[in-house]
């Protein structure tokens, strides 16, 4: 990101002293193009646009790339056509999440998009069992340049851009400029778009956009995928969560008829015993205390019950959260982040709650 993040802040307006606006970038991740007020309403009465630099990408490519990746991940590799994109889970031999994957095939490539801090410790992971297969695993996580954009017009910004706009979730378009993924979005009318591309096309594409969508920071498009109840895992939360946990079922990340991967005995066990105790659910946290991904939840008796997954600056006062919890405290008594009670919010898809 050595050149891509000095342009974003040479593309930001001047203000009246004749300064490019700040664009605050911590550890290589842009934070924030304005005020926490400005980018929550230009997020709900407008078009968006978020730099991706915390999200890493790992590139596999080889004659047994797609074999080698069945054998690894909860999903069927081999339904990535070029044309879709899924999420799919990565376990230990116990059945806990190292990892989730936003994956898809571009070209002749296969890509995994996880948080930027867990690419190093996946792709070493990786190349453990790659052994005599035809395998390369590479990480394109800063030549690959990926921003989002989420808005009631956002199909019709993006089609003066790509030849063609993909008007399903998880639809994949591929073009000379880079690759397009519709992604869900829990506000119907509107529609969110991640784009995949290099260090040529991107100014372009940022420019064109930026003329009707505003700039916002990371933690905008962290609720934008909280709000659609996607999940995440990070360092704080590895080995923490069996994928139904964490409602990849619902997701359709958990193929059930593939075949053997690291962790399946575990995962298919728990579907076809129906033993889903814990799932994860959206909430708001009334507080001024921000939560932490990993932080403890827990009941009115005080005994831990779950995690928070993901937690992002509510739109109001507070945060909006994904939370691992068991279903049985959901169901009799309030849960609790440090002493407050979490308000549940229902999630955009159904749960099956099997007992």
């Amino acid at each position: 990101m050595q050149q891509w993040h000095p342009f974003i802040q040479s593309a930001q307006p001047k203000n009246i002293s004749g300064n490019h606006q700040n664009v605050i970038i911590e550890n290589g991740n842009v934070i924030s193009f304005d005020t926490h007020a400005a980018e929550r309403q230009a997020l709900e009465n407008g078009a968006v646009i978020c730099d991706l630099s915390h999200l890493g990408l790992l590139q596999l490519q080889g004659a047994d790339a797609l074999t080698f990746l069945q054998g690894q991940v909860t999903n069927d590799i081999k339904l990535l056509d070029g044309n879709n994109a899924h999420y799919t889970g990565y376990c230990n031999p116990k059945g806990r999440l190292l990892a989730l994957f936003l994956a898809f095939s571009h070209f002749d490539h296969v890509h995994l998009q996880m948080p930027k801090e867990l690419v190093e410790s996946i792709a070493k992971r990786l190349k453990m069992y790659v052994m005599r297969s035809k395998v390369e695993i590479q990480d394109v996580s800063e030549s690959t340049i990926k921003f989002g954009i989420n808005g009631a017009n956002a199909a019709e910004l993006l089609k003066p851009i790509f030849n063609e706009v993909p008007l399903t979730d998880y639809a994949l378009i591929s073009t000379d400029n880079g690759a397009l993924i519709k992604l869900p979005s829990a506000i119907p009318e509107y529609e969110r778009y991640e784009i995949f591309t290099d260090a040529v096309n991107a100014p372009v594409i940022w420019n064109a956009l930026t003329q009707h969508a505003k700039p916002v920071g990371a933690a905008c498009w962290e609720w934008l995928e909280i709000q659609a109840g996607i999940p995440d895992v990070t360092l704080k939360t590895q080995e923490e969560f069996v994928p139904q946990m964490l409602n990849l079922d619902a997701l359709n990340a958990i193929n059930y008829k593939k075949g053997c991967y690291t962790g399946q005995e575990i995962v298919a066990r728990t579907h076809y015993l129906g033993k889903v105790k814990r799932r994860t659910q959206l909430a708001h946290i009334p507080s001024a205390t921000t939560p932490e991904t990993g932080d403890d939840v827990m009941d009115v008796n005080k005994q831990v019950i779950g995690k928070v997954v993901r937690c992002a600056p509510s739109n109001a006062a507070g945060f909006d959260v994904l939370v691992e919890c068991r279903l049985e405290n959901l169901a009799q008594d309030a849960i609790y982040w440090n002493d407050v009670a979490l308000i549940i919010k229902p999630l955009p898809y159904t749960l099956e709650t099997s007992e």
